[in-house]
Protein backbone atom coordinates (compact mmCIF):
# COMPACT_ATOMS: atom_id res chain seq x y z
CA UNK A 1 0.00 0.00 0.00
CA UNK A 2 1.51 3.34 -1.43
CA UNK A 3 2.24 5.82 1.43
CA UNK A 4 -0.06 9.07 1.94
CA UNK A 5 0.84 11.74 0.54
CA UNK A 6 -0.13 15.66 1.79
CA UNK A 7 -2.04 17.71 -0.47
CA UNK A 8 1.39 20.18 -0.74
CA UNK A 9 3.60 16.74 -1.43
CA UNK A 10 1.02 15.94 -4.40
CA UNK A 11 0.69 19.26 -5.56
CA UNK A 12 4.37 19.54 -6.00
CA UNK A 13 4.50 16.37 -7.54
CA UNK A 14 2.00 17.41 -9.88
CA UNK A 15 3.91 20.59 -11.04
CA UNK A 16 7.26 18.53 -11.64
CA UNK A 17 5.27 16.63 -13.86
CA UNK A 18 3.92 19.64 -16.15
CA UNK A 19 7.46 20.96 -16.18
CA UNK A 20 9.14 17.42 -17.41
CA UNK A 21 6.30 16.10 -20.09
CA UNK A 22 3.38 17.06 -22.21
CA UNK A 23 0.45 15.29 -20.20
CA UNK A 24 -2.72 16.05 -22.15
CA UNK A 25 -5.35 14.90 -19.38
CA UNK A 26 -6.47 13.62 -16.28
CA UNK A 27 -6.27 10.38 -16.77
CA UNK A 28 -2.74 10.33 -18.16
CA UNK A 29 -2.21 12.39 -14.88
CA UNK A 30 -3.90 9.82 -12.52
CA UNK A 31 -1.68 6.97 -14.48
CA UNK A 32 2.02 8.77 -14.23
CA UNK A 33 1.03 9.45 -10.67
CA UNK A 34 -0.11 5.76 -9.99
CA UNK A 35 2.84 4.42 -11.10
CA UNK A 36 5.13 5.94 -8.99
CA UNK A 37 3.03 4.85 -5.88
CA UNK A 38 0.37 7.95 -5.63
CA UNK A 39 -2.94 7.30 -5.38
CA UNK A 40 -5.36 9.93 -6.56
CA UNK A 41 -9.04 10.24 -7.58
CA UNK A 42 -9.72 12.18 -11.01
CA UNK A 43 -11.99 14.67 -8.25
CA UNK A 44 -8.97 15.36 -5.96
CA UNK A 45 -6.59 15.92 -8.69
CA UNK A 46 -8.85 18.55 -10.87
CA UNK A 47 -8.70 20.66 -7.89
CA UNK A 48 -5.06 20.53 -8.08
CA UNK A 49 -4.85 21.65 -10.90
CA UNK A 50 -6.75 24.31 -10.39
CA UNK A 51 -4.99 25.35 -7.42
CA UNK A 52 -2.03 25.27 -9.08
CA UNK A 53 -2.99 27.12 -12.24
CA UNK A 54 -2.68 24.38 -14.56
CA UNK A 55 -4.23 25.30 -17.85
CA UNK A 56 -4.17 22.78 -21.00
CA UNK A 57 -1.96 24.52 -23.73
CA UNK A 58 -1.07 23.87 -27.28
CA UNK A 59 2.74 23.30 -27.05
CA UNK A 60 5.37 23.79 -30.42
CA UNK A 61 3.99 20.54 -32.01
CA UNK A 62 0.75 21.43 -31.88
CA UNK A 63 -0.19 18.66 -28.92
CA UNK A 64 -2.76 19.76 -26.36
CA UNK A 65 -0.49 19.72 -22.81
CA UNK A 66 -1.10 21.20 -18.99
CA UNK A 67 1.16 23.89 -18.39
CA UNK A 68 1.59 26.31 -15.27
CA UNK A 69 0.04 29.19 -16.28
CA UNK A 70 2.39 32.04 -16.00
CA UNK A 71 -0.05 35.03 -15.61
CA UNK A 72 -2.18 32.99 -13.10
CA UNK A 73 1.21 32.24 -10.79
CA UNK A 74 2.45 35.77 -11.04
CA UNK A 75 -1.21 37.34 -10.51
CA UNK A 76 -2.10 35.21 -7.79
CA UNK A 77 1.56 34.11 -6.10
CA UNK A 78 1.54 36.84 -3.42
CA UNK A 79 -2.29 35.26 -2.61
CA UNK A 80 -0.97 31.54 -2.66
CA UNK A 81 1.78 32.99 -0.51
CA UNK A 82 -0.32 34.14 2.31
CA UNK A 83 -2.25 31.26 1.99
CA UNK A 84 0.69 28.96 2.48
CA UNK A 85 2.36 30.82 4.85
CA UNK A 86 -0.85 30.76 7.03
CA UNK A 87 -0.98 26.80 6.45
CA UNK A 88 3.11 25.67 6.87
CA UNK A 89 4.35 28.34 8.75
CA UNK A 90 5.52 26.75 12.20
CA UNK A 91 8.29 29.28 13.30
CA UNK A 92 10.38 31.90 11.75
CA UNK A 93 13.30 33.77 13.40
CA UNK A 94 15.47 36.53 11.89
CA UNK A 95 19.08 37.53 12.38
CA UNK A 96 21.91 39.93 10.10
CA UNK A 97 21.08 39.20 6.19
CA UNK A 98 19.40 35.61 7.16
CA UNK A 99 15.68 34.75 8.29
CA UNK A 100 14.54 30.56 9.09
CA UNK A 101 11.24 29.14 8.63
CA UNK A 102 10.34 25.95 10.01
CA UNK A 103 7.76 23.89 8.26
CA UNK A 104 5.72 20.75 8.73
CA UNK A 105 8.09 17.99 7.15
CA UNK A 106 8.22 17.35 3.35
CA UNK A 107 6.67 21.16 3.13
CA UNK A 108 9.65 23.21 2.85
CA UNK A 109 10.86 22.86 -1.02
CA UNK A 110 7.08 24.15 -1.43
CA UNK A 111 7.09 26.65 0.42
CA UNK A 112 10.82 28.22 -0.56
CA UNK A 113 8.96 27.98 -4.21
CA UNK A 114 5.90 29.72 -3.43
CA UNK A 115 8.49 32.57 -1.96
CA UNK A 116 10.61 32.69 -4.48
CA UNK A 117 7.39 33.00 -7.12
CA UNK A 118 6.10 36.38 -5.38
CA UNK A 119 9.58 38.18 -6.47
CA UNK A 120 10.31 40.03 -3.58
CA UNK A 121 13.28 42.81 -4.39
CA UNK A 122 14.51 42.05 -0.64
CA UNK A 123 15.27 38.80 -1.36
CA UNK A 124 18.49 37.44 -2.16
CA UNK A 125 17.81 33.81 -2.76
CA UNK A 126 16.19 30.86 -0.22
CA UNK A 127 17.33 27.58 0.15
CA UNK A 128 15.18 24.37 1.17
CA UNK A 129 15.57 21.22 3.41
CA UNK A 130 12.50 18.87 4.58
CA UNK A 131 11.62 21.27 6.66
CA UNK A 132 13.36 24.59 7.12
CA UNK A 133 13.83 27.45 4.69
CA UNK A 134 16.73 29.88 4.57
CA UNK A 135 16.08 32.86 3.37
CA UNK A 136 18.98 35.50 2.59
CA UNK A 137 18.03 39.10 2.22
CA UNK A 138 19.82 41.87 0.18
CA UNK A 139 19.47 44.06 3.44
CA UNK A 140 22.37 43.20 6.15
CA UNK A 141 19.84 43.78 9.03
CA UNK A 142 17.13 42.38 7.31
CA UNK A 143 16.69 38.86 8.84
CA UNK A 144 14.57 39.95 11.61
CA UNK A 145 12.13 42.39 8.87
CA UNK A 146 11.25 39.44 6.98
CA UNK A 147 11.28 36.71 9.81
CA UNK A 148 8.54 39.56 11.31
CA UNK A 149 6.93 40.07 7.78
CA UNK A 150 6.13 36.02 7.52
CA UNK A 151 5.19 35.73 10.84
CA UNK A 152 2.33 38.58 10.10
CA UNK A 153 1.05 36.99 7.03
CA UNK A 154 0.47 33.90 8.93
CA UNK A 155 -1.50 35.84 11.71
CA UNK A 156 -3.24 37.72 9.04
CA UNK A 157 -4.07 34.15 6.91
CA UNK A 158 -5.24 32.52 10.04
CA UNK A 159 -7.47 35.38 10.78
CA UNK A 160 -8.54 34.95 6.99
CA UNK A 161 -9.87 32.06 7.94
CA UNK A 162 -11.43 32.15 11.31
CA UNK A 163 -13.05 34.55 9.53
CA UNK A 164 -14.61 32.59 6.46
CA UNK A 165 -15.37 29.60 8.66
CA UNK A 166 -17.42 31.94 11.01
CA UNK A 167 -19.52 33.12 7.58
CA UNK A 168 -20.20 29.17 6.90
Amino acid sequence: MPAPLTKIARQARIAELIERSCISSQSEFVSLLAAEGVTVTQGTLSKDLVDLGAVRVRNSAGELCYSLSTASVSTTAPEKLAKLTGELLVSAQGSANIAVLHTPPGAAQFFASAIDKVGWDEILGTIAGDDTVLIITRDSDGGEKMAVALLNLSQSAAGQDRAQQKEI
